[in-house]
């Protein structure tokens, strides 16, 4: 029998974020957050991912005012807050050694700037943690995950201001100084590149809030101070705790050109190029010449201090998430268009899509790959990988996502193709999710990701009961083959 190698030390797991799963949204003061303000609303969850997230002064305000969760879908989430402990059972029975998700900023610092903080908050991440560690599944943990504290968007200037990367850091800090003996692996700041196609969810940016300001302006001086905010926490922990890890993160969608003219090939690049700024600046340390001269232009202001900061303070592995791809071209008039992760492009007609017009790709995981590693021969990690689908409850407790499986199925054999013939280092695997879960892009439930189905609808009816889908076992035979994984179960 034929098979394929795995590194012993690999890390497969799964992943979710806070405001994501968590729900619990005003218990054991926990306080408000931007995630806490976005509204399921089928005609914009249509429009698409920008229109779903664009927001108003006047739209948080009402949110403010209602009370209930109904409709909230990220207030509810999936009520992991008190259901953690069945949830990892049931996630360690599949055998896997790490989970990833996110603290929630506003459930240890209710407004951001609170003098001290909350206890409740940190003893939930507390019990958390120790219940993994149970299970000896290891946590890696983002700090900052679409769900800053709401009252730094009201009262501050969000991460545009200065005072907000103080009071992260401030956060960061005593979360680090806490935990530091049950996390190891740390990421400052979820897909960082994603400021610039969404800035609400992203870093808190309100467009109205910024009326005699260049809008621009403020999403790229706000982009600055998250890498500063990243350096200087990287810096905290490689001084204080030389035992852990930092890792940077960026969305990686791979970008083709429609065709071969030049002009496409062109655009491809720079959009491929934009993301690869992020990482740049993280891996490297330096502003990549074209993004600073950006940002010269646009006065954004940058002092040789926190330049010499993200110089001298750059991650230990590149984490990225990746579930699609797109193509580009130089003129679309007249083309098909196509969504893909937070973004989209021009439909690729040898490839095919999701329910939500996402473009399944596998081979474009293995280049991202290989991409990444030629670029910075520094260790990689998939944090985010899985397929949003219309799942069906059958009347006996079943969910059967063979889809699911043959997304997983293709987009880990490539994985494992490029592991072993294409020269790269790669620390683990996380399938994006655990359980279903609310949808970032359009706060839906019924855009399910998990292999753990949760029985609720997009306005929070439901018993929030738990059921196993057919892609939990086909993921847990998987990891039963330890680090020599039989191709015939991969290549079919």
């Amino acid at each position: 029998m034929k098979y394929y190698h795995v590194p012993q030390d690999f890390r497969w797991g799964v992943a979710t974020a806070a405001n994501q799963v968590e729900g619990a949204w005003n218990e054991d003061g926990k306080g408000l957050s931007i995630a806490d303000c976005e509204r399921y609303d089928p005609k914009k969850a249509k429009a698409g991912y920008k229109v779903a997230n664009d927001i108003t002064s006047s739209e948080i305000q009402k949110a403010i005012k209602d009370k209930k969760s109904d409709g909230w879908g990220k207030r509810h989430g999936v009520d992991f807050y008190h259901t953690y402990p069945e949830d990892i059972k049931k996630l360690a029975a599949t055998g896997i050694n790490t989970f990833r998700t996110s603290i929630a900023w506003s459930r240890i610092f209710p407004n951001g700037d609170d003098p001290e903080p909350n206890e409740k908050g940190l003893k939930f991440y507390d019990n958390l943690f120790d219940e993994l560690h149970k299970y000896n599944i290891e946590p890696i943990i983002t700090l900052s995950h679409y769900e800053m504290p709401l009252n730094l968007v009201l009262n501050y200037d969000a991460w545009y201001d200065p005072k907000v990367r103080d009071y992260f850091m401030r956060f960061a800090k005593i979360v680090v100084d806490h935990f530091h003996k049950k996390v190891k692996y740390w990421i400052p700041i979820n897909e960082i590149d994603s400021i610039l196609r969404h800035p609400f969810s992203s870093a808190g940016l309100v467009k109205d809030r910024f009326p005699n300001k260049n809008f621009e302006k403020v999403i790229y001086q706000a982009m600055h101070n998250q890498f500063v905010a990243a350096a200087l926490i990287t810096k905290y922990i490689h001084e204080n705790y030389t035992d852990l890890v930092v890792g940077s993160m960026i969305t990686s969608t791979m970008v083709y050109p429609y065709n071969s003219d030049p002009r496409n090939s062109l655009k491809s690049v720079q959009v491929m190029r934009e993301s690869y700024n992020f990482s740049d600046i993280q891996i490297r340390g330096n502003y990549p010449l074209n993004l600073l001269s950006k940002l010269k232009k646009l006065n954004v202001k940058i002092t040789e201090k926190e330049l010499k900061v993200i110089r001298d303070n750059t991650a230990d592995f590149v984490a990225f998430s990746y579930y699609s791809s797109i193509c580009t071209a130089f003129d679309t008039t007249g083309l098909k268009i196509t969504k893909a992760n937070r973004t989209e492009g021009v439909y690729n007609k040898y490839l095919p899509t999701s329910d939500w017009g996402w473009q399944i790709d596998p081979v474009g995981l293995r280049i991202i790959l290989i991409n990444l590693y030629d670029r910075y021969q520094k260790p990689l990690f998939i944090v985010e990988n899985g397929l949003g689908a219309k799942d069906s409850l059958t009347e006996s407790g079943k969910v059967h996502d063979d889809y699911r499986i043959d997304y997983l199925r293709k987009h880990i054999r490539q994985m494992l193709i490029s592991l072993e013939n294409d020269g790269i280092e790669l620390m683990g695997y996380c399938m994006w999710g655990m359980t279903d879960m609310i949808s970032a892009s359009t706060t839906q439930m019924s855009k399910r990701y998990g292999f753990i189905y949760v029985d609720l609808d997009d306005l929070g009816n439901g018993s929030y009961r738990r059921y196993l889908k057919d892609s939990y076992f086909w993921y847990q035979k998987l990891l039963s083959f330890g680090d020599k994984i039989p191709k015939d179960y991969l290549d079919k």
